[in-house]
């Protein structure tokens, strides 16, 4: 079935990456890249012939490929500092990123926890206080925990009764933690109660506050390989004081490096709930009454169905969210005595017209996220699932779900929209009153900007939804420089929110566009399974689809249009400027998914397997291959100008995605825009946490497509 042939020689980057040109058959460049060294392998894949002259860029541990990555990176921070407008936009994402926010306090015993972001910090901090309007208090700096700004908090979960704090510490925002126990009146941290291998580890409390459950991801070594470690975790339970050794297992691994494994345990502490998370599209879900001595073993509640399960315990009954045979979800709440599917009580049927994102229970009600044509709304409802009240928005936005607990009238709320930035209310669940209770100040005037949803087809005449965000003013003369993005994958919504990151671009004259392509949850789960495995190339026609619809309606031009998306979403980048490499301008690509035949083997890589599939089967095979960015550069081909964005630390989606397609592009690129790797240091697959990181990421990307788009920054305000 498989064939493998390799040598190696060393090429001018010029050469084509599938045909055997020689530099001189190239184009001149204007720039030149550092050499790259070809191989000429090849693989034989179900009686395909697949070729990967770069794979050699997969072991970052090697100095060749270190001293290939300094010099990549070097090459794009020279040219990027050489280009005209850097510093007004550096000065302007300043004014924009160092500002003071806070977070919805959690209430926890007699405290309320929260986090705060300081327009004179570069981390954001971790607070406390006694009652609600106690003094301030410390809790987490990450601040002062590095010299360099290298470590990150991650995960912080207060004790039910506020005494004492779990909280994860990460390494260069890498997904890789370690678990500590922070004592919250002396802020001492135990020595003994820290717990490696945390990296999904969600601690859940014990309602004594004297131990929680955790989910345990063991190190790297013997039979624990990276690609297959998911499989390795399983579910302890860790009583403080103790060393963390000889905690016991509750839950042995799953086995199964496709899935993820997951721990609940009830407010009241009778009821533990174990999830198996198959993908983005299944769960299974098993229960354990902590109560009953003589029964301790798991039973199943909602095992080997193609749909998701949501469960939270209440007053001993478990109160379940699903799209089992409802795409746009349903509610209902079920008896623990009777747990027969033909026992469950419908409380919120699904709807017509919105998907049920978020139920919640919050001061005796049910508290109730829907996602309307891809824009929030927030309802409650009483227990028996009987309509109370909407609780109004101050307009078309997002809303994230409340923030309350099941027994307080008082819960709080956040709204942001396009033109909005982020806004708190807090409310009272019994009197329906609201009011603002803080909000972020933001430098910008959205005044001169305006907000539209319009509704285009995609390749197969799907009808997706966008929203456009550009000038009142707007002349649809194909005149303005457009920024369209996108991600369509893992049932993730892309809906109305604030990013002032976008606002230099909107001032310099250009517009934003966000559509709501398949593969993202906006519309059920059935738009999610359109896009996923066999139906991704979907995702790439309804982004294609929304670039083409701006320009046919005048919004832009191609030589006007830049794209940018990051993850799958720079997988999506990826696949657009292989099919359509006519249609944009310029690219930002980050921290992206490329090599679909191989990505399986790399970092996090195996537990996306339900989502896109995997090459280890004839099938799986030939969708992957029939769309892979990495697979589809065609020697001397005019590529749009491309900016890559990797992160040294990315333990998510392995950086040798960006470094095999860079390498790729630069040796198939007929044209004279420039492709580009720039490497974040000290950075995860999110990024770094240090406000002038992200401060000097931005400015970077926006001067690279204002230059290649002849864009003009605006005055600094």
């Amino acid at each position: 079935m498989k064939r493998l042939v390799s040598r190696v020689f060393i090429l001018p980057v010029a050469v084509a990456l599938l045909s055997g040109a020689g530099a001189a058959e190239q184009k001149k460049r204007t720039m030149s890249y550092p050499q790259t060294r070809m191989q000429d392998l090849k693989e034989t894949l179900f009686g395909v012939i697949v070729a990967d002259p770069f794979r050699w860029l997969e072991d970052a541990s090697s100095p060749d490929v270190r001293a290939w990555m300094d010099a990549q990176d070097k090459l794009a921070r020279d040219a990027l500092a050489k280009m005209p407008g850097h510093q007004q936009l550096v000065d302007r994402l300043k004014a924009l990123y160092y500002v003071d926010s806070i977070s919805a306090p959690h209430h926890r015993g007699t405290r309320f926890f929260y986090h705060r972001t300081h327009a004179t910090k570069e981390k954001g901090v971790f607070y406390w206080r006694e009652g609600e309007s106690g003094d301030e208090k410390l809790l987490l700096d990450p601040n002062t925990m590095s010299a360099d700004g290298s470590i990150s908090v991650g995960t912080v979960v207060p004790s039910w009764d506020g005494k004492k704090v779990a909280y994860t510490l990460k390494s260069n925002n890498s997904d890789e933690s370690t678990l500590h126990l922070l004592d919250v009146s002396s802020g001492k941290e135990s020595e003994i109660d820290r717990i490696e291998g945390a990296k999904y580890a969600q601690p859940s409390w014990t309602p004594k506050g004297d131990g929680y459950y955790y989910v345990y991801l063991p190190p790297v070594g013997g039979a624990v390989t990276v690609a297959d470690r998911p499989g390795f975790a399983d579910v302890r339970f860790h009583k403080l004081g103790t060393d963390p050794k000889t905690d016991p297992v509750i839950h042995d691994k799953t086995g199964n490096p496709e899935s993820f494994a997951g721990v609940d345990l009830s407010r009241d502490g009778r009821w533990l709930f174990y999830y198996v998370q198959h993908g983005w599209n299944s769960s299974d879900v098993y229960y354990r009454d902590l109560h009953d001595a003589k029964s301790q073993t798991w039973k199943p509640f909602a095992v080997g169905l193609d749909a998701q399960f949501e469960v939270e315990a209440w007053k001993d009954k478990f109160y379940v969210k699903t799209n089992d045979g409802a795409p746009r979800w349903k509610l209902y709440v079920v008896d623990p005595k009777k747990i027969a599917r033909a026992d469950w009580k419908e409380l919120v049927p699904e709807s017509k017209d919105a998907v049920l994102e978020a139920a919640q229970i919050i001061g005796g009600h049910l508290a109730l996220t829907w996602i309307r044509n891809a824009t929030s709304d927030l309802e409650l409802r009483t227990l028996d699932g009987a309509p109370l009240r909407k609780v109004p928005l101050p307009g078309i936005g997002s809303t994230y779900g409340m923030s309350g607990e099941p027994d307080e009238d008082a819960a709080y709320f956040a709204f942001a929209s396009f033109t909005q930035p982020l806004q708190i209310f807090k409310t009272s669940v019994k009197s329906g009153a609201s009011s603002l209770w803080a909000e972020v100040k933001v430098p910008v005037d959205p005044a001169p900007f305006t907000v539209e949803q319009v509704w285009y087809p995609s390749k197969d005449g799907t009808k997706v939804s966008m929203f456009l965000v550009h000038r009142k003013d707007l002349k649809k003369d194909g005149s303005t420089p457009f920024l369209l993005t996108g991600y369509g994958g893992f049932n993730v919504n892309m809906t109305p929110s604030f990013s002032s990151g976008i606002y230099p671009w909107l001032e310099a004259g250009g517009g934003f566009a966000l559509p709501n392509l398949r593969g993202g949850g906006e519309y059920g789960e059935e738009w999610h399974k359109s896009g996923m495995l066999a139906k991704k190339q979907n995702v790439f026609d309804d982004f294609i689809g929304a670039a083409e619809f701006l320009v046919k309606s005048g919004y832009t031009r191609a030589d006007r249009l830049a794209i940018r998306g990051g993850s799958n979403g720079g997988l999506l980048m990826g696949a657009a400027v292989t099919q359509r490499p006519d249609l944009f301008r310029a690219v930002i690509c980050a921290v992206p998914l490329l090599d679909m035949i191989r990505y399986h083997l790399f970092g996090s890589g195996k537990t996306w397997v339900p989502e896109y599939g995997a090459a280890t089967d004839e099938a799986g095979f030939k969708t992957l291959f029939a769309y892979s960015p990495y697979h589809h550069v065609k020697p001397k081909t005019k590529y749009p100008a491309l900016l890559m964005m990797s992160a040294d630390s990315d333990d998510r989606v392995d950086p040798m995605h960006a470094r095999k397609m860079t390498a790729a592009l630069q040796a198939a690129q007929a044209g004279e825009q420039p492709i580009l790797l720039r490497i974040e240091k000290h950075s995860g697959h999110g990024g770094a946490d240090l406000v002038k990181q992200a401060v000097e990421q931005s400015a970077d990307g926006y001067t690279f497509l204002m230059h290649e788009l002849g864009m003009q920054a605006a005055a600094s305000k």
